[in-house]
């Protein structure tokens, strides 16, 4: 019993830790979007028509490694038995993907605008791998063109 009992404590504190951190991420990350929202404009496409004059042209990226938590790997692993969404593990990947077109967005400041940008993603290990009690990390890295207009 006692044993059980220490399980439930720990899951409480990881799910209260981890919900703490990822609300205080998404606030973060929904100031810098704001402080963001009207430069460098980003496009996924690939056409770009205009009459201006480019001054400078470079690649730019952002690259984002973010960890879950204990609890959502607990919750994952019932997900995993019964199947359906890894809900859990969903805003783990948007805070990534956020985060990584945030900094390519800030490293890239000086531009009037980012085109035919790129997000690729990757599990740097899967709550499936048990040998070594790893938690599920996601690596999200988003590049493109910084194109910069004369004046």
């Amino acid at each position: 019993m006692g044993d059980l009992l220490l399980v439930i404590i720990i899951l409480i504190i990881t799910y209260t830790t981890g919900s703490i951190i990822e609300k205080n991420h998404f606030k973060k990350i929904r100031q810098r979007e704001i402080a963001l929202v009207k430069k460098p404009v980003v496009t996924f496409g690939k056409k770009l028509t205009t009459n201006k004059k480019i001054k400078n042209v470079e690649l730019v990226a952002g690259e984002a490694a973010i960890s879950g938590d204990y609890f959502k790997t607990f919750v994952s692993s019932f997900r995993n038995f019964f199947g359906g969404r890894m809900v859990s593990f969903e805003s783990l990947m948007d805070r990534a993907r956020r985060e990584a077109v945030l900094r390519m967005r800030e490293s890239a400041k000086h531009a009037d605008i980012i085109v035919n940008v790129r997000i690729e993603s990757a599990m740097l290990n899967s709550s499936e791998d048990t040998s070594n009690n790893q938690l599920p990390q996601v690596s999200v890295i988003a590049y493109g063109t910084a194109i910069t207009y004369e004046r």
